[in-house]
């Protein structure tokens, strides 16, 4: 999929041809944010290929909606080039979180696309998207040694919960952080929609 710089700053809805360049992010941003948290062989085997597939099955599925922000990346040739550099999914409540109908699962940035307005543009369209479909409030699951959790405390929102978590072998805690009202969330930025 070509990408030009007029679409740097972009947030738009994923499609099945953004499976590879979200897989990538991901893979990128779990590395470069779990280190310590996460055991650094389950780290390095993250598979950008695996990935890849799980995305593609994810995003021909319609229990869940996902945007990409476009923006600029360094191409094999070591030029800029602009491309997908985060990505965001939401969807219903996952857990029995009450009074929170909807929920963010994931967003992920590669570490150079931070601090752009990235994500608050994703935040923004995952709130919209939520609205859109009813859903006038959401929550968010984050690691608590995450250091990009204080993001959702300054875009407003509160904490909810902890919860102790097993995953990759390591222990863990995991943050709710919840909004009640979506509204300001879905103003914090425009997102256009191609």
């Amino acid at each position: 999929m070509a990408h030009g710089p007029a679409e740097i700053g972009l947030v738009r809805p994923a499609t099945v041809a953004d499976a590879a360049a979200i897989a990538r992010v991901h893979v990128a941003s779990w590395r470069t944010t779990y280190p310590g948290q996460l055991p650094d062989d389950y780290l390095v085997g993250l598979s950008p290929e695996a990935h890849a597939s799980r995305w593609r099955g994810l995003l021909a599925g319609r229990q869940r909606r996902t945007f990409v922000a476009m923006g600029e990346n360094i191409a094999a040739d070591g030029l800029p080039a602009t491309g997908v550099v985060g990505f965001a999914t939401c969807g219903p409540q996952r857990t029995d979180m009450r009074g929170y109908e909807g929920e963010f699962y994931a967003i992920y940035l590669y570490d150079h696309a931070q601090n752009q307005g990235h994500g608050r543009r994703l935040m923004a369209a995952m709130a919209t998207e939520l609205m859109s479909s009813g859903m006038r409030s959401a929550c968010v699951w984050v690691l608590r040694d995450n250091p990009a959790r204080w993001f959702y405390e300054r875009l407003g929102g509160s904490r909810l919960a902890e919860q102790p978590i097993t995953f990759a072998g390591a222990r863990l805690t995991e943050v709710a952080y919840g909004w009640l009202d979506l509204a300001p969330l879905a103003r914090l930025s425009s997102y256009s929609e191609r």
